[in-house]
Parts: structure tokens; C-alpha cells; sequence
């Protein structure tokens, strides 16, 4: 397949797992009815730590898509990977097999991979002693194990590999398989991204440097960005993969067309590893780059998926970014933070993001920022205040932005046959 910029990009399935929904519908369905997915910690004793909920996954079971045998070697963030990509697959309703497996390829992002996996191995090293470590401590661990597994499970030969950029990760897989795809590299791409860093060591070391909310009374109340009662994200896990086509492939076989990407930009910082810079210069230029590379202007943005983290800089930073980009029509521009129901996801954040983005353009509703109940005056922007919105919604951008100064947005349009 020769090379062609010009190649459009389709999204023609999505798997969703998070801490609201074990699939993309019920997600949906939790989202704009307000549903927040977080509550105390089940899967270990939370009492010794400072922050004793998050959002977790529950009701998980990876053998519905896993032989017991393979999810026993498995971190879960694997496991939730391959449960994404098997129901974003069957959506698509693509096959894959010898007369395409060549060029369709898989980019899965994880910012920390088998954290609960290296947890109870250093454990073992520990009180155990070096001979009785796992020898699947690796092929568990490693960020880009998701991605290995899911190529191997699905006969997948093209592509293959993690991005790890912090929050960043699932947005970037996202937008670097649609360059490929435009590019012409490949005809199709499974992309996206899967965490599950709710562990010990996960809980804790974001404790450590004053990153999460400590509202451990109301914790269903704690993710509440751009209020100024916000004192810290919720620590979530999940995992979000969409299928991604070459337009012709797509139609050809009669795919149903959900949405498509039509930019994506990235920034560094290079400022800080853990603050963005005041003045939100670096998401500024990456809303900048998508837009162009979209042959977007600002008035044609019709929803903006937030990083709304609910942490003080980053909401603060995010809106003077938005206000730097759009000047005046940034109030006019309905923006939420899905955070506020599911916590963050970290390198699943950016990628599920954009399957709620994509569900926006289809169902003409957008979810709400739930907690909003006292605005900061320096977020001063229409993020849909704890009530679902009706709207048409034909374009929208997704943000992504984590530690380390990455910077990444994706730019989603309907589908129409007739390029915009």
C-alpha cells in the first residue's frame, strides 16, 4: 500500500473497562446519568494509608475472556487490555487472518504495566530469597507485555509496542496509530491503553507527593475538578481500545463507521516532572497542532473531553490553556472532565477519554463534571455542571497530559462520507 497522507482514519469499534462500566454501553449509561465509580478499596486493606478509596474495576472476571491458565500469567493490566481489545473486535466485526494480519498492527499504552505484578515479586525476593522470583516476573511486568499479548491473541503481525508517557500513554497510542494508518503504513491498528495501578505501592507512592484527594468521608465526592474545593485526584484503573482503519478498508467491507480521528498534536513542557508550566503553554500548542492538523478552526469544536484531574494546577492551567487558544469562544465551548466519575485512569485515562468522545458525537448528549458545586474563579468555563447536556455534537477534542510535561490531543469528527 503506497503511502498517502491524505488516507482518513475510521474508528469502527471500542472496548471500554473502568470504574463505571464493564463495557462501552454501560459506561455510557453511567456517565450521563452522573454515576460516580468510586468508593473505598476492596481489593487490599486500605486503612494504613492516607487515601483509602479509588475506582476500581469491580466485577472483573478476566477467564470470561481469558483461559484460566494464560490470566494466571497475567498482571491485570493485561488482562484488562485483552478484554478491551476482544470487545472493541467484535464491535468492529473485522477478521483477522492471513490476508490482512501483515498490516494490522497494535499500540497499547501503559504508563506503569504490571506495578501489582513487580509489587509481590520484590516481595518475594524479600522473604524468600532470589530463587523463588517468578520467571514470569518480565513477561508480566514489562509496559509493553499488553500490547505483546493482545498482537498474540488476535494474530496481529503488523506494529507492535507500548507508548509509556505518563497520563499521556493511551492518547499517544491513539494518535500514533492513526499516523501510521494515515501514512500508509498499515490498513488498520488496535490502540489504546490499560493501567491498574490501584495497588499498595501505586496508592502510596501518589500519596507520597501530595497528588491524590484525601477525602476519605465522602469519597464518591473527592473527584471534583475545576472546583475549588478540589485537593487531588482519585486513583483509577481501566482499560480503552479502539479499532482503527484506513477509511477504504473500512467501507469496503461494510464496517459500521462510529467516528473519525482526524488530528492529533504533542508537546513536552520541558519544565517540570510533575507541575506544567503556569501559563499552559505546552497544551496550548498541542490544541494548536491537532486543530491544524486537522484543518480545524476554534469555532468548530463543538465539546472538549478535559484532563480535569481535580488537582489545583493542572485545572487551573488546563482552562488558561483552552482561554489561550480560543480567546473569547472558550465560553462557548461545552467542556467536562469524565473524571469526576471514574478517577483517573492514568495511561488508560487518554484512551477511554476518547471512546467517551466519540459515544458524545453519536448520542448528542454530553456527560457532566459531577461535584461542581463551587466553582474556582479561575476556571470560569462552561464545564456542564453535574447535569448531563443534550447537544449536536459533530467535532470534539480530547485531552491527555501527564507527568513529565507530555501534552497530547486527539481531534474526533462524525463520520461522513464526504470529507469535511
Amino acid at each position: 500500500m503506497a503511502n498517502n497522507l491524505n488516507n482518513r482514519v475510521v474508528i469502527t469499534g471500542m472496548g471500554v473497562l473502568c470504574p463505571v462500566g464493564l463495557d462501552a454501553a454501560t459506561t455510557w449509561e453511567a456517565l450521563i446519568n452522573s454515576k460516580s465509580g468510586i468508593n473505598y478499596i476492596t481489593r487490599f486493606d486500605p486503612e494504613p494509608f492516607i487515601t483509602r478509596f479509588a475506582g476500581e474495576v469491580t466485577g472483573f472476571k478476566p477467564t470470561d475472556y481469558i483461559p484460566r491458565r494464560d490470566a494466571r500469567h497475567m498482571d491485570r493490566f493485561t488482562q484488562l487490555a485483552i478484554a478491551a481489545s476482544l470487545q472493541a473486535v467484535e464491535q468492529a466485526k473485522i477478521r483477522i487472518n492471513s490476508t490482512n494480519q501483515d498490516k494490522i498492527g497494535v499500540i497499547i499504552g501503559s504508563s506503569l504495566g504490571g506495578l501489582a505484578t513487580l509489587s509481590q515479586e520484590v516481595s518475594t525476593l524479600q522473604q524468600k530469597g532470589p530463587r523463588r522470583v517468578s520467571p514470569f516476573l518480565i513477561p508480566m511486568m514489562a509496559a509493553d507485555i499488553a500490547s505483546a499479548r493482545v498482537s498474540i491473541t488476535l494474530g496481529a503481525r503488523g506494529p507492535n509496542f507500548s507508548t509509556t508517557s505518563s497520563c499521556s500513554s493511551g492518547a499517544d497510542a491513539i494518535g500514533l496509530a492513526y499516523e501510521m494508518i494515515k501514512r500508509g503504513d498499515t490498513l488498520a491498528m488496535v490502540a489504546g491503553g490499560s493501567e491498574a495501578a490501584v495497588t499498595p505501592v501505586g496508592l502510596a507512592a501518589f500519596n507520597a507527593i501530595r497528588a491524590l484527594s484525601i477525602r476519605n468521608n465522602e469519597p464518591q465526592l473527592a473527584s471534583r475538578p475545576f472546583d475549588r474545593e478540589r485537593d487531588g485526584f482519585v486513583l483509577g484503573e481501566g482499560a480503552g481500545i479502539m479499532i482503527l482503519e484506513n477509511e477504504n478498508l473500512a467501507r469496503r467491507r461494510g464496517a459500521n463507521i462510529l467516528a473519525e480521528i482526524v488530528g492529533y498534536g504533542a508537546t513536552s513542557d520541558a519544565y517540570h516532572i510533575t507541575h506544567p508550566t503556569e501559563d499552559g503553554r505546552g497544551i496550548a500548542q498541542a490544541i494548536r497542532i491537532a486543530l491544524n492538523k486537522a484543518h480545524l478552526n476554534i469555532n468548530q469544536i463543538d465539546y472538549i473531553n478535559a484532563h480535569g484531574t481535580s488537582t489545583p494546577l493542572n485545572d487551573r492551567t488546563e482552562t488558561k490553556a483552552i482561554k489561550t487558544v480560543f480567546g473569547k469562544a472558550a465560553y462557548n465551548v461545552p467542556i467536562s472532565s469524565t473524571k469526576s466519575m471514574m478517577g483517573h485512569l492514568i495511561g488508560a485515562g487518554g484512551a477511554v477519554e476518547a471512546a467517551v468522545c466519540v459515544m458524545v458525537i453519536q448520542q448528542g448528549i454530553i456527560p457532566p463534571t459531577i461535584n461542581l458545586t463551587h466553582p474556582d474563579p479561575e476556571c470560569d468555563l462552561d464545564y456542564v455542571p453535574n447535569v448531563a447536556r443534550r447537544a449536536e455534537v459533530t467535532t470534539t477534542l480530547s485531552h491527555a497530559f501527564g507527568f513529565g510535561g507530555h501534552n497530547s490531543v486527539l481531534a474526533l469528527r462524525r463520520y461522513s462520507e464526504v470529507s469535511i
